[in-house]
């Protein structure tokens, strides 16, 4: 049976955003139409039933990540009622976290959070000029203000240093790496991680102008360059992992290095699916049978269909097995892969971008042994 590392549950299949590169909305993808809005009671209760007889077979605690859409379009009752569904049956170290907008992130959903021992990561693009050309509000407002001020309100909270797992960032190439580097830190987050903009081999990310081109690895060479010139960075889970895996230890999340992680996502009707970005891989989240969180979740992990996602984790294409960076790159996301033509059996779109930046980190490394 595959080990489950995280469970990815969408409270809530709409948002309160409008983000252009939004892989569930924006993507070309519209399952979500036919989802409810919001997760019931019933599927919660399902849920953690299943989950806590996975617990008792598998001997490695996981994580659940409360998602959506926005995952507290909830309101704060329910998402109360939720959190304590979850953790009468799954008490620490089951992992409960949440990822938000922050536009819903109140005083009284902190409390819950602190309450249930909810980890809370916030997304956010950046300074203001940046973060608001991408991620208006479904009116076409602007955000940034709000999250900024959400941030302040979780420091606030007698346990939000603890409470505050970081920020999530997508990557826009147009913005300076140093001020975006500059502007996280003065937040007072502990950490930021990095995503790349979705995309694959029939259709290229946003900003990539073939498959050789090094935008978003050049881009992320100057934000190692500010990171390196710190001398008390934050964390940044994406830079932190790959100089990790150079200096010959391990990766800590899915997409870097050789290491397997096992993903559940449920849908708000209890559906489960591989990983959700791959929707915008035609829509190749979904497995050939239908599972729900009705089922028993024991014989999903050692289901064939299960199996064969899971090790769809690691590249096939021929090039990346005889990479030598492989290792350290680890073939990038699946969906970075995807082409209509061939499927996974792909390099990662990014495969020039990650060889940049891993040249550009061992000369990093490099010098500072030799000085």
């Amino acid at each position: 049976m595959v080990e489950i590392d995280t469970v990815l549950v969408k409270l809530a299949s709409r948002c309160n955003l409008n983000c252009d590169y939004c892989y569930v909305y924006n993507m070309g993808d519209d399952a979500w139409r036919r989802q409810p809005k919001l997760v019931s009671e019933a599927t919660i209760e399902a849920l953690a039933d299943r989950l806590a007889e996975l617990f008792a077979v598998q001997a490695k605690p996981f994580s659940i990540v409360f998602h959506g859409g926005e995952p507290l379009l909830v309101g704060a009752a329910r998402f109360d009622k939720i959190c304590a569904t979850l953790r009468r049956r799954l008490p620490s170290p089951i992992g409960l976290h949440v990822q938000t907008n922050g536009l819903l992130l109140s005083d009284q959903v902190l409390d819950i959070c602190a309450r249930h021992d909810v980890g809370v990561s916030i997304s956010l693009d950046g300074p203001a000029a940046v973060h608001d050309q991408h991620r208006p509000d479904l009116r076409g407002r602007a955000s940034h203000a709000k999250v900024v001020a959400a941030i302040d309100r979780v420091l606030a909270h007698p346990q939000g240093e603890a409470m505050l797992s970081g920020l999530l960032c997508v990557v826009d190439l147009a913005a300076d790496p140093r001020e975006v580097y500059d502007f996280f830190k003065a937040t007072g987050t502990p950490s930021v991680d990095f995503l790349y903009r979705d995309g694959n081999h029939d259709t290229l990310p946003m900003g990539k102008a073939s498959l050789t081109s090094t935008e978003y690895g050049d881009w992320m060479v100057r934000m190692l360059d500010a990171y390196l010139a710190d001398p008390a960075p934050i964390r940044i889970r994406l830079l932190d992992d790959m100089m990790r895996l150079l200096l010959g230890g391990r990766s800590v999340k899915e997409g870097i290095g050789e290491d397997d992680y096992g993903i559940l996502v449920v849908e708000t009707d209890g559906t489960l699916t591989k990983n959700d970005t791959l929707k915008s891989a035609n829509g190749s989240d979904r497995f050939d049978k239908t599972w729900t969180v009705f089922d028993d979740l024991r014989v999903l992990v050692g289901a064939p269909d299960f199996i064969a996602y899971h090790q769809a984790q690691r590249p096939s294409a021929p090039e990346c097995r005889a990479c030598p960076d492989l290792k350290i790159c680890g073939g990038g996301m699946p969906t970075h892969r995807w082409s209509a033509a061939r499927g996974l059996d792909n390099p990662s779109v990014f495969c020039a971008d990650q060889k940049r930046l891993i040249d550009h980190m061992r000369a990093q490394i490099a010098s500072r042994i030799a000085a």
